[in-house]
């Protein structure tokens, strides 16, 4: 094999243009292929910024055109040449209307036939693409969403660093906190039976950040959570963690909104227009069936359990609510219908159920039996029109809610005409409840952060204590910011009162003492004058997806698990010694068959 002793790149192959012809130029890359024509041989040679046409006649040298004859696909090489036109232009690749004409080349590696082909939209399984990742990222979609990424990170550390942020490194080993996802648990040798947490987020060290006058933290933030895994959510992920002293909700909205009309505009030339639409978190809900609403999408929920509830049919009986989503000029097929009724089924968790107003105004299909001997108040209720389609959900509150939510999404992008695919469009939900009914526990929990402030402040907590309020009614100052259907960042206005955050604390049944073990810096911090402060982290693997125009977070993402939280490529996780588990001071209990 060559070295390149002597050789210098010049140029990278995708930036040649025909302002460059008459250059003599040296490249380095990766044979995308090679085509031998006899007396006259074509190699397109690939590094990260594109393709650029290599080409070899019979003036060439012999030892280099007998060279350029053995090159194969994912060869490396190093060439020097001249750039010139091309005599068969193509508009395919960037550098389509010139060549290089080889003077020097270098066999740099060899290369094993690759399990699939390292081309755009490659068509190789994910768990394949998973398992040679080093390949797949050779691919030049994926060069681009990790290019994409630098983008937005760049982007990021310079326009805090303009508005006034220090960027500040937090603990990756840190105390365990059972509440909200899972913790990472890490075991300390030189504390035997002990153990670290990897980072849920930095928010206890942000917060406490504040606290010792650091009034604006930023921090690039690698996080982990032991979750279930979907096409959003990895078991490690960043996010650009940020803090702000003495700063209400606005403050913090429009620094979020100026970095990303930045982002937009730096990384897709999209002018993004700002304020954003703001939409209290009720509202979300009863009209979108979701806190995280597409309002690319013109299809709303509507509540008919006073039209449909007595109807008859057994899943909208009296206890249930009723939802329905009219989706206008519905022309799709009976199996169109069933098929995505099934996929919202299967995301939702909840049945859907249907009927249609056909071309001649009658009631036709899914429960239309049920819904014909009140067809009039049903139409009027809905409005509907000839060639309607009403898809419905039902159940308690937060179940017919949810299903009705995927059926907006579901059917606003498989329905021509609903969904107006060529805008970015933002809003800032608002007003979370502080507080829920947990799905497992049955009690009250913390509904998003337990460190945010209620609106109402100590007054409102004091109330609900005494049950003169519901806690249920009790909003806070939290914000989430979606696009497109996707949550880009959540926040919120600190509660900073030692004296409030116990009273907060107590609602969901833990004391002072449970405060104080639970979060004993924070706690003592506190006490020794905490400004008014807020935060946001907007999560740079969605961020990115959405900027990429891609459905999952494992496209943008270098090294990423697969759907079972498995690295396939360095068999992680794995088992590991007698020793290291003795020196941790672990026993592993193995499962019964």
């Amino acid at each position: 094999m060559d070295n390149l002793k002597n050789f210098r790149r010049t140029n990278y192959c995708g930036e040649l243009r025909l302002s460059d012809a008459g250059k003599t130029v040296s490249l380095c890359g990766w044979v995308q292929r090679q085509r031998d024509l006899g007396g006259l041989i074509f190699v397109d040679l690939r590094d990260r910024t594109g393709l650029v046409q290599l080409s070899f006649d019979d003036s060439t040298a012999k030892d280099i055109f007998e060279k350029a004859s053995t090159l194969r696909s994912e060869y490396v090489v190093a060439a020097t040449g001249l750039v010139r036109e091309r005599e068969s232009k193509t508009n395919k690749i960037a550098t389509g209307d010139i060549e290089v004409y080889v003077s020097e080349l270098r066999l740099l590696a060899k290369a094993e036939t690759p399990p699939f082909e390292i081309v755009e939209n490659s068509k190789a399984n994910d768990m394949l693409r998973l398992k040679y990742r080093y390949l797949d990222l050779r691919r030049p979609d994926m060069q681009h969403a990790i290019a994409t990424r630098h983008k937005v990170t760049k982007v990021a550390r310079d326009y805090f660093d303009e508005q006034g942020f220090l960027e500040i490194e937090t603990p990756m080993l840190t105390k365990s906190t059972p509440e909200g996802a899972r913790d990472y648990l890490v075991p300390s040798r030189v504390h035997p039976g002990k153990f670290y947490a990897l980072p849920q987020s930095p928010q206890q060290y942000k917060q406490l950040l504040m606290l010792s006058g650091f009034d604006r933290y930023m921090q690039i933030a690698r996080c982990f959570r032991d979750e279930d895994l979907r096409a959003d959510r990895q078991p490690e992920f960043t996010q650009i963690d940020l803090e702000m002293s003495f700063v209400n909700e606005d403050d913090v909205m429009e620094i979020q909104e100026g970095f990303l009309k930045r982002v937009f505009k730096e990384v897709l030339d999209v002018d993004v227009q700002t304020p954003f639409l703001r939409m209290p978190w009720r509202e979300a809900m009863d009209r979108f069936g979701s806190d995280k609403p597409d309002l690319r999408i013109d299809l709303r929920v509507q509540d008919v359990t006073a039209v449909l509830g007595g109807c008859g049919f057994e899943p909208f009986a009296e206890g249930n609510l009723v939802k329905a989503v009219k989706v206008s000029d519905f022309h799709e097929t009976r199996k169109f219908i069933d098929k995505t009724l099934a996929d919202v089924e299967v995301v939702s968790g909840g049945k859907p159920y249907w009927f249609r107003l056909d071309e001649n105004g009658e009631i036709v299909g899914g429960i239309a039996k049920f819904v014909q001997p009140i067809k009039e108040s049903v139409v009027s209720a809905l409005g509907l029109k000839p060639n309607d389609f009403v898809a419905l959900s039902a159940g308690k509150l937060g179940a017919a809610q949810k299903t009705a939510g995927t059926l907006v999404k579901t059917l606003g992008a498989a329905v021509p005409g609903h969904m107006d695919r060529e805008q970015y469009a933002f809003c800032w939900i608002v007003d979370f409840p502080m507080y829920e009914i947990g799905e497992e526990s049955g009690e009250l929990e913390f509904c998003h952060n337990p460190f945010s402030m209620p609106n109402g402040g100590l007054e409102i907590l004091k109330k609900a204590a005494a049950g003169e309020v519901d806690p249920l009614s009790i909003t806070a100052f939290q914000y989430d910011l979606v696009c497109n259907g996707v949550e880009l960042s959540s926040g919120a206005v600190r509660n900073h009162d030692p004296e409030l955050m116990i009273e907060a604390f107590q609602l969901v049944r833990l004391g002072e003492d449970d405060v104080k073990a639970k979060f004993p810096a924070m706690y003592n911090a506190f006490t020794y004058g905490a400004p008014p402060h807020a935060g946001i982290a907007p999560g740079v693997d969605r961020m990115v997806m959405l900027l990429a125009g891609e459905d999952s977070i494992r496209e943008i993402i270098p090294f990423p698990m697969n759907k079972n939280a498995q690295d396939v490529m360095m068999s992680a996780p794995s088992e590991v010694t007698q020793k290291q588990l003795d020196e941790l001071h672990i026993a592993i209990v193995k499962p019964q068959d």
